[in-house]
């Protein structure tokens, strides 16, 4: 397993991405929703793999919209968006915002944009249970 490190832009929010797989081998793609694209996010999960995000006290804010099942995990204080995360029956899970990582730049600059509308509760579950990795949140 390798640990991949990325945080927000002051360090106040950091995040740390278990995976087996190399940079090359992840799947990334951008939300076409008006919250991703305004923040020209690119994220990835890796079901094989897991994601711990860490805050220093008063620096998490979490933002929910939509069908308001996911938190937008940004820094209170610089406002990166750094990833999302997801309450689950089996535990949460969630995605990194390529752009926060550490290696951002091994990553396709303009990866397949994705398009959800329409997507019920049920729909968008199965579909991130898919495709986003085990997350813990520690504030």
């Amino acid at each position: 397993m390798t640990t991949y490190r990325g945080s927000c832009h002051c360090g106040s929010v950091t995040f740390t991405l278990t995976s087996e797989k190399k940079p090359e081998e992840m799947r990334v793609g951008r939300c076409a929703c008006s919250f991703c694209r305004r923040h020209g996010a690119r994220t990835m999960g890796d079901p094989s793999g897991s994601v711990e995000f860490r805050s220093t006290s008063g620096a998490l804010s979490r933002y929910r919209f939509g069908l308001g099942i996911t938190d937008y995990l940004l820094c209170a204080r610089c406002g990166t968006y750094v990833g999302a995360v997801m309450p689950g029956e089996s535990g949460a899970i969630g995605i990194v915002n390529v752009n926060s990582l550490d290696i951002r730049d091994t990553f396709d600059a303009a990866p397949p944009l994705h398009h959800y509308d329409g997507e019920d509760e049920a729909r968008r579950r199965a579909r991130r249970r898919k495709f986003w990795m085990p997350a813990t949140v520690i504030a």
